[in-house]
């Protein structure tokens, strides 16, 4: 499986494998906060609008022998998820013409 733009950002920034909170993200990155919440913000409205297009994601299940669960991404996975792509530069949100791209001129 390829490596997610979370574990990026884990790894390039030595981190512990826990969450963080766009305010840590954004201490950590040196970005703008409300830039990163709107790109959270609008990872959201994603979710809400076009529930087609959300991925499965894997999550600890309850079934017996810990088996794992996969479901459709909640918003705030799917919100978070579009900030780490957003602060791994992630070409498919920021590049010229793609969702971010306004955001990530103005990310400093």
């Amino acid at each position: 499986m390829a490596e997610t733009n979370r574990q990026k950002f884990l790894k390039k920034y030595k981190l512990e494998n826990k969450g963080y909170s766009i305010s840590e993200i954004a201490k950590i990155t040196g970005l703008k906060r409300n830039i990163l919440q709107q790109v959270y913000n609008r990872g959201v409205g994603a979710r809400k609008t076009n529930p087609e297009s959300v991925r499965s994601a894997s999550r600890p299940g309850t079934k017996p022998g810990g088996k794992t669960l996969r479901g459709k991404m909640t918003a705030n996975q799917w919100g978070m998820a579009r900030v780490y792509g957003f602060v791994m530069r992630n070409p498919k949100q920021v590049n010229k013409g793609q969702p971010d791209h306004d955001l990530w001129l103005k990310r400093k």
